[in-house]
């Protein structure tokens, strides 16, 4: 199902995750199978290896979460010999089951009250219900067969339960009209082996729910409607939904993909999730931080080596680009690539070929998704970026918005996944976090985006005992005259004699980092550079400009405050 472009509670016109489900139908055939299995006497057994496969395509992939859903529910249909199937979820506003995944070509959505209908009554009491003659139950809702020309016959409807709050209702799986075999009773509906058999599916559909990033908002604040596009991507604000939509399109095409936005806004997120749902899926996905990698090692890197290239190369080296062959190379920050190596990049996305260091032209069949938070017109403008290669990179353009532009609701949705993720993982399932917080988080801007939000989150549900999470958990929102620039005291205006740039521009960032207290991260979004370039910088710079004492700015006098 498409994620994004419909307005909110619209659900996804069908068709727009072929490409994901591709990568996850045969996953969702080996859990009903493993489903189908007898059930045991005591706890489950291990999962199979190819159920646990699936699993971490739900951990580890930013794949549509309703592609998953969508192909659990059609294999359960088929192996049950059901004629339709939905999954309802319950949105905590208003108390509703809203259809999620459904064959249902006459309606868009259906929308049913806690208690309302078979799959309501579900809900609301987590008891399991086969009907083998709908119409003839009480419970049973004739208006949606009304609204879809649909005659339902029998039902098959089990309840999903929240693995944090066992006995929470969080969703229901209903299948309709049993078909029946050959010479045998059409209303007899569904076997107390079909009811067995979709109990375990339903368990194992709650689990995979549970390790999505839609359980917090499954767990979550009741009153925030359910929102979900892709696994581990939170957010709906208008430009998020923008995102989804371009997510969407990239991953259907073969085309060069560059996401731009702040640093900390997840877009290597962004990346994963074209690559993710892209038929490229099961091939490498390989990270390539542009950033972080010496300007000279760079070209064996991404290209390798042959025996004998240089002296110490003993053996063939294959590089980035040899490793992800099938796949998708990501290459991060990429206005941070020095200019003689541009032309080397340009023709391997012009032609998919490249030379290894030493040896012979070769062909490479990869996909390319780049990333930056630099302005690269302007460096082009600069003649610090080649235009050719900028119109190269940029054919699909995704921008991430940073946090402070993307609403209280989005930031509400953000901090409810980190608290639930995090608690979670550090043995404190449950936590709550305090409205005098929550408010202390919605005060500040977030320089730091997303990533700043996880870490200070992370931190107060290991540091702070308490629970509801106190504002005390959380620092405070910077003064009205603060900045990264003035967070600690500096002399006002940097000076510099006349000397080499190397040395002048090794004491500016010096300078710029004593501003700072220290903090790398704040001093590279005050320079305009990643937080990788500048400690290259000043690794490059291990000694102060009279050749004396190593420089201060690599020993911050407080660790913690080394940002991000």
């Amino acid at each position: 199902m498409s994620p994004a472009a419909a307005e909110p509670g619209d659900r996804a016109p069908p068709g727009g995750s072929a490409m994901a489900s591709a990568v996850t139908r045969r996953y969702a055939a080996a859990l009903v199978r493993s489903a189908q299995r007898p059930a045991p006497a005591a706890p489950e057994p291990a999962l199979s290896p190819r159920l646990d496969r699936l699993e971490r395509l739900v951990i580890d992939r930013k794949v549509e979460l309703e592609s998953i859903l969508e192909d659990v529910v059609t294999e359960a249909t088929r192996a049950l010999d059901a004629d339709r199937g939905t999954l309802y979820l319950v949105d905590q506003v208003g108390r509703e089951l809203v259809s999620h995944v459904a064959d249902l070509p006459e309606l868009a959505q259906i929308r049913l009250r806690v208690g309302e209908g078979v799959a309501g009554w579900v809900a609301e009491t987590g008891a399991v219900l086969s009907v083998p003659q709908g119409t003839a139950d009480a419970r049973f809702a004739p208006h949606v067969d009304a609204r879809t020309g649909y005659h339902t016959r029998s039902l098959l409807a089990v309840p999903l339960f929240d693995s944090a709050r066992p006995a929470a209702v969080i969703g229901v799986l209903q299948l309709l009209n049993k078909r029946a075999p050959r010479g045998g009773d059409p209303a007899a509906g569904f076997s107390p082996g079909d009811v067995a058999t979709l109990e375990r599916i339903a368990r194992r559909v709650s689990a995979l729910l549970a390790r999505s990033s839609l359980a917090s908002q499954l767990s979550g604040h009741p009153g925030r409607p359910l929102r979900f596009h892709y696994n581990h991507i939170v957010g709906d604000c208008p430009a998020m939904r923008e995102v989804y939509r371009r997510v969407a399109r990239a991953a259907r095409s073969s085309a060069t993909v560059l996401v731009r936005g702040p640093s900390g806004t997840g877009k290597e997120l962004v990346a994963r999730a074209v690559h993710d749902n892209s038929p490229r899926a099961d091939k490498p996905f390989v990270v390539v931080d542009l950033a972080a990698m010496p300007a000279e090692l760079i070209e064996n890197e991404l290209f390798g080596h042959v025996r004998g290239a240089f002296t110490g190369a003993h053996a063939d080296a294959g590089g980035r680009i040899s490793e992800a062959e099938g796949g998708t190379v990501f290459l991060d920050e990429i206005g941070e690539l020095p200019l003689p190596l541009q032309a080397r990049l340009l023709r391997l996305i012009q032609d998919r070929s490249y030379t290894p260091v030493g040896g012979r032209r070769r062909s490479a069949d990869v996909r390319f998704v780049c990333a930056t938070h630099r302005d690269l017109e302007a460096m082009v403008r600069a003649g610090q970026f080649r235009e050719d290669l900028y119109f190269r990179v940029r054919v699909v353009e995704l921008v991430v918005p940073p946090l402070h532009q993307r609403g209280a609701a989005d930031l509400d949705r953000l901090i409810d996944h980190f608290l639930y993720t995090f608690a979670d993982r550090h043995g404190r399932p449950g936590l709550r976090i305090s409205p005098a917080a929550r408010a202390r988080l919605h005060a500040r801007r977030w320089p730091g985006n997303v990533r700043e939000l996880q870490h200070c989150i992370e931190s107060a549900v290991v540091i702070e005992e308490a629970d509801p999470l106190p504002a005390s958990a959380f620092p405070p929102p910077p003064g009205p005259a603060a900045s990264a620039t003035e967070a600690r005291p500096a002399g006002a205006r940097f000076t510099a004699g006349v000397g080499p740039l190397r040395t002048v521009e090794a004491a500016y960032l010096r300078w710029v980092l004593a501003r700072c207290g220290g903090n790398r991260s704040a001093a590279a979004r005050a320079l305009g550079i990643g937080r990788n370039t500048l400690l290259r910088k000043l690794r490059a710079d291990t000694a102060a400009p009279d050749g004396g004492e190593p420089a201060p700015a690599e020993r911050p006098a407080n660790p913690a405050q080394d940002g991000d």
